[in-house]
């Protein structure tokens, strides 16, 4: 597999994912505040740095600060997060997740990938979407979103 193959599927594996995705709550604002891919990206940085700020995110994940803090705003509003001011610096706040579980959060662990999964393979075909669901699985095992924090930077 090259390089460019492995973005490809890696592009078509967030699009299979994001269509299996249950629908966000409409935005409680006039705009919605940070899309689904970028939400994603930074609750996975969270959940590996808890105690964290927007800056420190949007550094790590590449991601523009506006971005992140329109994320982090969506997810603290779903009850994903909770922030808390820097004891440091009171004009920052530290971004952690709920040690409780939204419903949204519930919402989105019991989603499953079969529908979309089939849709993206043109197959209803079970032992065609077992094998490929368990090839995910075995990815999923290896290539954990703490992986990506190994490559270099």
């Amino acid at each position: 597999m090259t390089p460019v193959q492995l973005f490809l599927l890696g592009r078509t594996l967030m699009k299979i994912g994001e269509e299996a995705l249950p629908e966000p709550p409409p935005p409680v604002g006039a705009a919605q505040r940070g899309g689904t891919r970028a939400a994603l990206i930074v609750l996975s940085d969270v959940l590996g740095h808890q105690s964290t700020s927007v800056s420190e995110i949007a550094a790590r994940t590449g991601l523009p600060q506006s971005q992140v803090s329109g994320a982090v705003a969506r997810l603290k509003e779903t009850g994903s997060f909770v922030t808390s001011p820097d004891p440091t610096d009171g004009r920052r706040q530290l971004i952690r997740t709920a040690s409780e579980v939204s419903d949204r959060v519930a919402e989105v662990r019991a989603a499953r990938i079969d529908d979309a999964l089939s849709a993206a393979l043109d197959t209803d075909a079970p032992e065609t979407l077992r094998t490929v669901t368990q090839a995910l699985d075995v990815l999923a095992q290896h290539l954990t979103p703490e992986a990506a924090g190994r490559l270099r930077p």
